[in-house]
């Protein structure tokens, strides 16, 4: 699923619509406002060459300008972003309102859990083909400035991406407030190229008529079809407008789109095909051709500026992702480190860092241009394009109530549409396309396990946990009261935790104030502060505490009890008077699983290579006991 993807916040001030929607254009429209420098040429030079004439360049506009019309302006524009959770938006979102309207169709939510994972699967492989083939791109344009710097545009594509992945750990705020005036400047560049291009051809805005397309598409029967798996890279991105939504809001992502960016990349592949009818010979690369000559090297500076920020995109995308799948319980616990106290949403994850960085360099070296990498690039997103479209048809009939009819029409149109380039995508599947399908099925592979090893987990530990009734009518005065107070964290709401039982039972003493703490994660991305805590007096010292977070907040367990108006239950919050309990389970394997397909040893090698609860929950090392016990798959 894409994504809870890019979703790095606004990095600037922004209070007005205009302020917000230029703000938007750094983050949101990245991928897609990148895809002028290599879409078109693909379209004609890839592996299904076309004849560069009249009737090819007009009808390829023309199928590119209502794809990008029905895509990203009808369906996420003006359709997806009405989906929305609390303002926010993704395919998790969409899966929560999803899951929330099914509750009690089992067979319904199996399998929307089932597109979840998928989507989120093939969101990973995009993640490391964008910033590959988008910086692969524009240093690409070295070969246009300066043929003899051809040799180094992969070692300098290379050093780009190191640079990009190593400022990660810094965080985005100090880079961030200039994402939105290099973007203006790139869009604004990119409708200056165009318009001038068209204005030594204006025949080109013939294209802007369907009947070229249905010409192109009757007459090139197969061969236009499977060009339809490169006019795609002009869509790639779509699902980011609908992905940033709650940083951003629909107003000003959608005035950003019909104001700036559709004008700015229409005008800038009208210029090309322009060109390309003057010149048949500037396919090698239009966008950088239609550049006089004295700007090209600047227009590679600015080209690579504008990639990198598309790829920032990405990149934080798969952060936020996988903080939404570790909180879900799909991972296990990961280091999550926020970068910005002030900002949220700002993270960065090691692991997940470097394993991007490692992949997307093999691809740079592995394909070795921008070219050979569009064979791979699409399969994800198209795929993501269909997942999307089914949990949209799901939420018109269940959370919408919209007549099936309609249902039918408008997300039947989606459908064909998106299944349509899917099919054309697959043709790339032996050229590269069969990459980021390796992924997904690794990644879904690594979250299904997650999952049901985890539910297996908590159904083993509430199997042997004792009711809070009985431990607390066992209670003996013979058991000694400490000062202070105990924290234990527990995934059991009802049970007492082992640690307390660990404790009574070795160390013969119960504190005097007894705390038990659960984190709830809901469907929601943010719970709001005053509605995190919810306390109950159990009596006798002990209170049960439940923390809800949603699957996009900072589970900071700590922070939460300061907050927390203890004071009404009788207790105050003193930090130093406070230790934590844990429980660590030693996870054993045991004669018989309920994990299929002998994934077990898997979700044992995951488990084990999580990071303390104590890490994950932001507890001080200082005040933390852990008590561990075998539990038996």
């Amino acid at each position: 699923m894409n994504g809870p993807s890019p979703a790095i916040p606004a990095p600037v001030p922004a209070t007005g619509l205009a302020a917000l929607s230029a703000a938007a254009l750094g983050i949101v429209f990245g991928d897609i406002g990148t895809s002028p420098l290599y879409a078109l040429r693909e379209t004609f030079a890839g592996p299904h060459i076309l004849a560069i004439d009249r009737a090819h360049v007009l009808g390829v506009l023309s199928l590119l300008f209502w794809s990008v019309t029905c895509i990203v302006s009808i369906k996420y524009v003006s359709v997806m972003m009405r989906a929305d959770n609390r303002g926010e938006g993704g395919t998790l979102v969409l899966l929560s309102l999803v899951e929330r309207a099914a509750v009690g169709r089992a067979r319904l939510l199996r399998a929307v859990g089932a597109i979840g994972i998928l989507g989120a699967s093939l969101f990973y492989g995009d993640s490391m083909i964008t910033p590959a083939i988008s910086v692969l791109s524009a240093v690409e344009g070295l070969k246009v400035a300066q043929p003899r710097l051809e040799p180094w545009v992969v070692p300098l594509t290379i050093a780009v991406l190191i640079c990009l992945f190593a400022i990660q750990r810094r965080g985005t705020g100090v880079i961030g407030g200039m994402f939105g005036p290099v973007m203006m400047l790139w869009f604004a560049t990119l409708a200056v190229l165009g318009f001038h291009g068209i204005g030594q051809h204006p025949e080109v805005l013939l294209a802007l008529s369907p009947h070229y397309a249905i010409a192109f598409l009757a007459h090139d029967g197969i061969r236009a079809f499977l060009t339809l798996g490169s006019v795609f890279l002009a869509v790639t991105g779509a699902e980011a407008l609908y992905t940033d939504m709650g940083h951003f809001g629909k107003k000003p992502i959608r005035l950003a789109w019909y104001a700036v960016v559709l004008p700015s990349l229409m005008l800038n592949y009208l210029g090309q095909g322009a060109l390309l009818l003057s010149d048949p010979a500037a396919i090698d690369n239009p966008f950088f051709r239609l550049a006089p000559s004295w700007a090209a090297m600047p227009l590679v500076v600015l080209a690579t500026a504008a990639t990198v920020i598309a790829s920032q995109a990405v990149i934080s995308g798969a952060f936020s992702l996988t903080q939404q799948a570790v909180q879900l319980g799909y991972l296990p616990r990961l280091r999550i480190i926020h970068t910005s106290e002030s900002e949220r949403g700002q993270i960065y994850i090691p692991f997940i860092n470097g394993s991007l960085l490692v992949f997307v360099i093999a691809l740079v070296i592995g394909f070795g241009s921008s070219s050979d990498l569009a064979a791979a690039y699409g399969v994800a997103v198209s795929g993501t394009f269909i997942l999307d479209t089914i949990l949209l048809a799901i939420v018109m009939v269940l959370v919408w109530n919209w007549r099936k009819r309609y249902v039918f029409a408008l997300a039947g149109l989606f459908f064909v549409v998106d299944i349509s380039f899917f099919l054309a995508n697959a043709a790339k599947i032996p050229e590269g396309g069969w990459f980021p399908l390796v992924v997904a099925a690794c990644v879904c592979t690594l979250l299904a396990t997650g999952k049901e090893g985890r539910a297996l987990l908590a159904s083993r530990l509430s199997r042997d946990t004792m009711p809070l009734e009985s431990f607390l009518a066992s209670m003996s005065d013979r058991i000694a009261r400490v000062p202070g107070a105990a924290v234990f964290l527990t995934a059991n709401r009802d049970g007492v935790p082992k640690a307390m039982l660990h404790n009574v039972m070795h160390n013969k003493v119960v504190h005097e104030r007894n705390i038990l703490v659960t984190v709830v994660i809901e469907d929601v991305p943010r719970v709001p502060a005053e509605a995190r805590v919810e306390a109950h007096d159990l009596g006798n010292g002990f209170r049960r505490i439940l923390l809800h977070y949603g699957f996009m907040d900072r589970t900071d367990v700590p922070k939460a009890l300061a907050n927390a108006k203890l004071a009404d239950l009788g207790m105050v919050y003193e930090p130093s008077q406070i230790t934590y309990f844990l429980s660590r389970e030693t996870l054993v394997s045991g004669a018989r699983t309920r994990l299929s397909y002998g994934r077990e040893p898997l979700f044992l090698w995951m488990m084990r290579n999580a990071i303390d609860a104590m890490d994950y929950f932001q507890l001080p090392g200082n005040r933390v006991v852990e008590l561990g016990n075998d539990v038996t798959l």
